[in-house]
């Protein structure tokens, strides 16, 4: 009988990609980004579309001017006492006018300050009066009213302007009239009182 003879196996084998071969990187996602850096996202430079501002290219309309204008003379608190407490309420006293010669004063009460002002500023269009001015929208001679503690004089002051203090002042300007000089005659200070002077004094103008 012949032996077999087996014949050795070489025990180096070589591969068909050789070991120095460099390796092929993994593909990534199409959608993945690599680490510490975020996606780009479709702007301007990448075609996206931008989306307009708000109100970029809106225009704002222009406020319709009120036809006459308001200064606050006097704000306070009041309270009633019923048979559960007190009841506190705002009272307002409020001077209207259109400065072009008309003026006026109105009152209101309200459970809070902005119904207080808006009932006095309906009294206040309720009980206007128009004065009568000269072409300069100055007055033509001195007036001088009272009105309970309130005594105010009035007087035509040429090219000086407004040269009045305290509640004569709102009443003149709002009503229109230019160049004129007033006075606080009593040692009272209380506005509404002083205000109220003031619209009766106007009130007696004669051209």
């Amino acid at each position: 009988m012949n032996d077999e003879q087996n014949t050795p196996v070489s025990e180096n084998t070589t591969d068909a990609t050789p070991a120095s071969a460099p390796v092929a990187p993994a593909s990534r996602a199409p959608g993945n980004a690599p680490r510490g850096r975020r996606p780009v996202r479709g702007g301007a430079g990448a075609g996206g579309d931008r989306r307009p501002s708000r109100g970029g290219d809106r225009k704002r309309e222009p406020r319709e001017r009120a036809e006459f204008d308001q200064r606050t003379i006097l704000i306070r608190r009041v309270a009633r006492v019923m048979a559960g407490g007190r009841r506190f309420s705002f009272s307002a006293a409020i001077a209207a006018g259109d400065r072009k010669g008309r003026v006026g004063i109105g009152i209101g009460k309200g459970g809070d300050t902005a119904l207080a002002i808006e009932k006095a500023l309906r009294d206040a269009k309720k009980n206007m009066i128009t004065v009568r001015m000269t072409k300069t929208m100055s007055i033509a001679h001195d007036v001088m009213a009272k009105t309970s503690s309130g005594i105010v004089a009035i007087r035509p002051s040429p090219e000086r302007g407004i040269v009045a203090g305290s509640a004569v002042k709102i009443v003149l300007e709002l009503a229109g009239i230019k160049d004129v000089t007033a006075k606080v005659l009593s040692p009272s200070k209380n506005k509404l009182n002083i205000a109220r002077a003031t619209i009766k004094a106007l009130s007696s103008l004669k051209k």
